[in-house]
């Protein structure tokens, strides 16, 4: 934390008397005397110092209107009011805007519902690219066709889905990189910086408008277990994904 402190010097200013009242002349003609010395005196005439009016001298501090990236943010930071239990079971849902009951949940649903906080439907976008090109799409679970009720809520999935349409951004190990809104896709089976092979456990989340005191790192909001929380682990788990969300903007 920084702080600004300013010191201020105060200056004493000393009062001295310099018209003593005399002994041995009476009071009046004292006043009199007084009065015919400060006659005489010349007087000096001061004008005012002339003031040029500066216009527009300070302008007014234009506010930064907010972006969709911003508005994703805060749609994600929402998500911490949200009292849910870790539940990744498969379950039938509505199409289009279907969503699992709002006290379950896990990452991609952080997501789903952020994004859907914004009129933007990633089970109905995903589903319908899926249909065009479902051979691009990972084919892990061996289906032989788009499954409404799931697709959108797997990481694999999204990742491919943010990928074909235009949205990845470079993975570095820079925290001012990733802004505000921006999604972020990380295999938990690493560490950052790791290249340790095993059975990839992938998780995804979003880039708050906050920041770590400490660090200096953007805080994610995500849910790795515990229901959506919002804290700094940009850098704990290998990045494998970092996208940008204003391409889905629909202004």
């Amino acid at each position: 934390m920084l702080g600004l402190f300013a010191t201020v010097q105060f200056s004493s200013i000393k009062n001295d008397k310099f018209i003593n009242k005399p002994s041995n002349v009476n009071q009046a003609n004292h006043s009199d005397t007084l009065q015919n010395q400060q006659s005489q005196l010349p007087v000096e005439v001061t004008e005012e110092p002339k003031v040029e009016k500066i216009e527009n001298a300070e302008k007014p501090i234009e506010e930064r209107v907010l972006t969709f990236q911003d508005h994703l943010a805060i749609q994600a930071e929402l998500r911490l009011q949200s009292d849910v239990r870790y539940d990744g079971s498969y379950r039938k849902i509505a199409y289009p805007m279907g969503d699992v009951p709002e006290n379950i949940g896990v990452c991609t649903d952080v997501v789903i519902r952020s994004f859907r906080g914004l009129g933007i439907d990633l089970q109905q976008s995903v589903h319908e690219d899926m249909k065009r090109n479902f051979r691009s799409y990972p084919n892990k679970w061996k289906l032989s066709k788009p499954d409404t009720n799931i697709d959108h809520r797997r990481v694999p999935n999204l990742m491919t889905f943010f990928e074909r349409a235009g949205a990845s951004l470079p993975i570095t190990n820079d925290p001012m990189d990733y802004l505000a809104g921006n999604v972020v896709a990380w295999d938990l089976s690493q560490t950052n910086g790791s290249n340790t092979k095993g059975k990839t456990m992938l998780h995804i989340g979003i880039v708050s408008n906050f920041v770590s005191e400490h660090t200096s790192n953007p805080l994610i909001v995500h849910n790795i277990g515990g229901g959506p929380q919002m804290n700094d682990m940009l850098f704990d788990f290998k990045i494998i994904g970092h996208y940008k969300s204003e391409v889905f903007s629909q202004e």
